[in-house]
């Protein structure tokens, strides 16, 4: 593999990547930087076809490259230019079209604006309200006999559930739940909402606070959903648009997708390639993968993604994905950093 058949494959890769169709020698030959005949340029092919990095779909026909090819391209081959200050402020616009950002709205935008960029499907899987701590308890009175219990992390989800009692609490009565609720879950991380520990909690409490039974459930069903890795996708229509996949393995994909959340989740650096075929494992033939890790201070806590298919124009996407993965980090970590850390007894201070 000298320098001249690294240029090759590159060059069938854009091309391919660019056309769709079958590369042929004579159109390599042609390009400006490549600088051989059309001769020497099918002997590089033909040795790069015996490399296992390019693959002839007939006999007559050019090639195209193969998941090798792929891979070496991207790893080694591939220059993506840096996005200029204009496309940079572009991309901000887009993360900040609906006002101030939290740090749920920002992931809600990149994951949009992604599927929009790219034309392909975005998705994001995002456990980092497992790193935030309680910051807000409360039962709200919603009607006759029915309650709402709202919690409020650090990380600013807001989740809540509505639950019917067999009775109306009085004002005392609510007051006194409010503030064992308080007292025992603000200032605890939501890692820590355990099934054990909330069993311990309804445990201990009086049989006169067992009568709210139903509040403390609706804690535990809030708890465990925080502790749930949350999956969010955009733009899966641009999955039937594409000619280069099948529709009813996109259909089977829709139907599966929460399944990706361990492929997302699996612990990398940098960005991470896969691929619909041949050693990686995914749903969609013939489509790629391509995902970035975002952190909260050296804490990895969600993966951002854009799924389409392999002819795709990596040395575009990629940089759109690492900057978007960037923007919420640094959002998420500067949020993290001014949040106060837990008071000794549990509780965050005034």
């Amino acid at each position: 593999m000298n320098e001249r058949k690294l240029k090759i494959l590159a060059a069938v890769v854009e091309e391919y990547v660019r056309t769709g169709e079958p590369v042929g020698s004579k159109a390599i030959a042609s390009l400006p930087d490549i600088g051989v005949s059309a001769a020497t340029v099918r002997n590089d092919m033909a040795m790069l076809e015996q490399l296992g990095y390019l693959e002839q779909p007939h006999t007559s026909a050019g090639r195209v490259p193969t998941i090798s090819g792929y891979r070496l391209y991207i790893e080694e081959l591939m220059r993506p230019p840096a996005l200029p200050d204009a496309e940079r402020e572009r991309l901000d616009d887009m993360l900040e079209a609906q006002g101030p950002l939290t740090e749920e709205l920002l992931i809600q935008n990149a994951t949009t604006a992604l599927a929009e960029l790219t034309q392909c499907a975005a998705v994001v899987s995002d456990f980092s309200p497992k790193f935030s701590v309680i910051s807000k308890v409360e039962v709200i009175p919603a009607g006759r006999r029915v309650y709402v219990v709202l919690l409020i992390t650090s990380g600013g989800s807001i989740k809540n559930k509505a639950c019917r009692l067999e009775f109306d609490l009085t004002n005392e009565q609510l007051d006194t739940f409010s503030d064992y609720l308080s007292k025992n879950l603000e200032g605890v991380s939501v890692a820590d909402l355990s099934d054990e520990r909330m069993a311990n909690l309804t445990a201990a409490m009086s049989a006169y606070m067992m009568t709210m039974a139903p509040l403390v459930q609706g804690i535990c069903e809030i708890s465990r959903d925080l502790r749930q890795h949350a999956l969010m996708f955009r733009g899966e229509k641009n999955l039937f648009s594409c000619e280069d996949l099948d529709k009813m393995e996109v259909v089977r994909f829709i139907e599966h997708k929460d399944e990706l959340v361990k492929l997302l989740d699996d612990s990398f650096s940098g960005i991470r390639v896969m691929f619909g075929e041949g050693g990686d494992s995914f749903v969609i033939g013939n489509s790629s993968m391509i995902v970035s890790k975002y952190r909260k201070g050296e804490q990895n806590v969600g993966s951002l993604g854009v799924i389409g298919p392999m002819r795709l124009d990596y040395a575009k996407v990629i940089p759109y994905l690492e900057y978007f993965s960037q923007k919420i980090t640094d959002l998420i970590s500067e949020q993290s950093a001014e949040d106060p850390p837990p008071a000794p007894d549990g509780k965050n201070d005034v």
